[in-house]
């Protein structure tokens, strides 16, 4: 069978064998079918709280927190209607901030290309930089100690509004809501407390799990201490077309949001699959290796130990310069030598939750990727086998195992949470 997986812009279309392949999708969304006016209508007639244009007035410095180029969000589909509705607010009383967490700032051009030429030149915008103390604010303590430094310019603001969009995450459960205050706006400290080795290695610090994900509580906690006066999240199809729109009071709106986005991206297997074949859902998400970590961890929880994940991802942008998740991949003799490096008393280094997954996945099955920006050197450095045609390895895998090995396939990578039968999603550990 012809399959279409989500690679780069383009897309890329592999032949899988029609006997023993299943192909695991999100229960497709048809987009709204007046997306504006559904967001607008979200704006209008909110959950757990007044209209946007209500709670703003017209003297309040006002702080507009958008996602990062890593994420599909359409911020140049939402953030217009969110500025709209603050056309009684003086635009020099407006910040734009992007939430970065810990990658890297985005470019004017790229800027441009996310929101809209006219919005890059009509306001200001600032990049959040995590690494950057003097633009930072403590605000309060953790229960466990832990400092939380927060964006100043978000701290000025005398309303905070932020937007997002909810999609399964790998070790938050969610994204979305409070993410957008922690990580988004964070301190580079607070950041690694919340991504510690202890918090991402506990079993429920994965996909599509937030009551009782210690790391999920972990960052509500620290959204708690800024003070959001409403929040804007969408969900998307594998079109990137918006499916609904939850605005309000952020947490009863982002609670609203999850089931939505729970009942179309959860999808259950009656067994684990010898062979899985992943995305990380094609451009933007599948810029980066470090990015492409997520859609091998989907793929992780419905391999069989010891089977093979085969993975599709441009990784246009190589594998970030910023942070430690190459140098500490590079570094690594072995999965086994990473974690116990990770999990010493006192490690806390940028980047180390990603690495300490990919580790966890590498345990689990033998990982395999194409990506057209990355030299086989530079995939052999991350500890994966480099590949030239996923249709190629699949079938060199299926040779290998025999004759009633099976296929399963995420053509949406983590977009899908796959788990199977009834129980609860694998943990990767």
């Amino acid at each position: 069978m012809k399959v279409k997986l989500a690679y780069g812009r383009a897309g890329m279309t592999v032949n899988m064998p029609d006997n023993r392949t299943s192909v695991i999708e999100p229960l497709f969304m048809p987009s709204i079918p007046d997306e504006a006016a559904s967001i607008v209508h979200a704006l209008r007639h909110p959950i757990g709280s007044p209209p946007l244009r209500d709670v703003i007035s017209a003297d309040d410095r006002v702080a507009v927190v958008f996602c990062d180029i890593t994420r599909p969000m359409p911020n140049s589909l939402v953030l217009p209607i969110v500025l709209e509705q603050l056309q009684h607010v003086p635009r020099k009383q407006i910040v734009l901030i992007c939430a970065t967490g810990t990658h890297r700032g985005n470019t004017r051009e790229e800027l441009a290309q996310m929101l809209g030429p006219d919005i890059v030149r009509g306001y200001r915008i600032v990049n959040h930089d995590s690494t950057d103390k003097s633009t930072q604010t403590m605000v309060g303590r953790l229960d466990d100690g832990t400092e939380v430094w927060i964006n100043s310019e978000l701290l000025k603001a005398s309303k905070v509004v932020l937007t997002g969009f909810i999609e399964p995450h790998f070790f938050a459960g969610f994204s979305g809501g409070p993410k957008m205050v922690a990580p988004g706006c964070a301190g580079l400290d607070t950041i690694l407390s919340l991504h510690s080795a202890r918090l991402i290695g506990d079993p429920q610090a994965i996909w599509g799990v937030t009551d009782g994900n210690p790391l999920w509580e972990k960052i509500c906690q620290a959204a708690r201490f800024v003070d959001v006066a409403f929040n804007l999240n969408v969900t998307i199809n594998k079109k990137h077309q918006v499916t609904n729109a939850f605005a309000g009071e952020l947490w009863e709106s982002h609670h609203i949001g999850v089931q939505f986005a729970r009942k179309t991206a959860m999808r259950s297997v009656s067994q684990p699959f010898d062979v899985v074949v992943t995305t990380n859902a094609g451009y933007p998400l599948d810029l980066n290796l470090y990015q492409t970590v997520k859609g091998m961890s989907a793929a992780a929880q419905i391999v069989r130990p010891g089977g093979a994940i085969v993975v599709a991802s441009e990784c246009s942008d190589g594998i970030p310069e910023h942070g430690n998740f190459k140098k500490l991949l590079k570094q690594a003799s072995s999965p086994d030598a990473l974690l116990a490096t990770l999990n010493e008393p006192g490690f806390a280094m940028h980047d180390q939750w990603e690495a300490q997954i990919l580790a966890l996945i590498l345990k689990r099955a033998r990982v395999y990727l194409k990506a057209g920006f990355l030299s086989d050197q530079q995939i052999r450095d991350a500890m994966l086998t480099p590949i030239s045609s996923v249709e190629d390895r699949v079938n060199e895998l299926l040779e290998e195992m025999g004759p009633n090995a099976t296929v399963g396939v995420l053509p949406q990578g983590p977009f899908t949470i796959p788990f199977v039968h009834i129980r609860e999603p694998l943990a990767i550990a």
